[in-house]
């Protein structure tokens, strides 16, 4: 269920009528499939810049690569959209990316994260910086790697 939140200096954008451009980026976000990155131009600028914790680039075609290849490394990927918030240009939004991993376990995974958006005169997406943390949402969730990942966490706490 989405909801909107509220920050001190920042108008919360109802979930039912959100910001027009974040409606957009939210709709698109929630119904992405590997035949829709090819509208990726219709929401982000051709020079756009992302960042995630695996990449960092400038341009749609390298980001559109990056979905397309996130259809490739898991199976059934979608986004749930859990609450939202714009003001001017600027919007930040919450989500759970839930996923199966394609070569270990049929389990249903979630990745829980927030974007930060800011958009050209036009409504499109001219920058898209992701927010969550690897360690703990994807390599604790892999076999081999998790159980070593979660020893370090303990020993860490220790």
């Amino acid at each position: 269920m989405r909801q909107a939140i509220e920050t001190p200096g920042l108008t919360a954008a109802p979930a039912s009528a959100p910001h027009p451009a974040l409606a957009r980026v939210i709709d698109f976000f929630e119904t992405l499939s590997p035949a829709s990155t090819a509208r990726l131009a219709a929401i982000y600028t051709d020079d756009a810049y992302f960042k995630d914790p695996f990449n960092e680039v400038r341009g749609i075609d390298r980001i559109t690569a990056i979905f397309a290849h996130m259809f490739v490394q898991v199976e059934a990927p979608r986004f749930v959209v859990t609450s939202s918030v714009a003001q001017d240009d600027a919007a930040f939004l919450t989500w759970d990316f839930l996923f199966r991993m394609k070569h270990f376990s049929g389990a249903e995974q979630c990745i829980r994260g927030a974007t930060h958006l800011r958009f050209d005169a036009s409504g499109r997406v001219s920058f898209h910086r992701d927010y969550w943390d690897a360690a703990e949402e994807l390599y604790e969730k892999l076999p081999l790697l998790g159980s070593l990942m979660r020893g370090l966490k303990r020993a860490a706490r220790s």
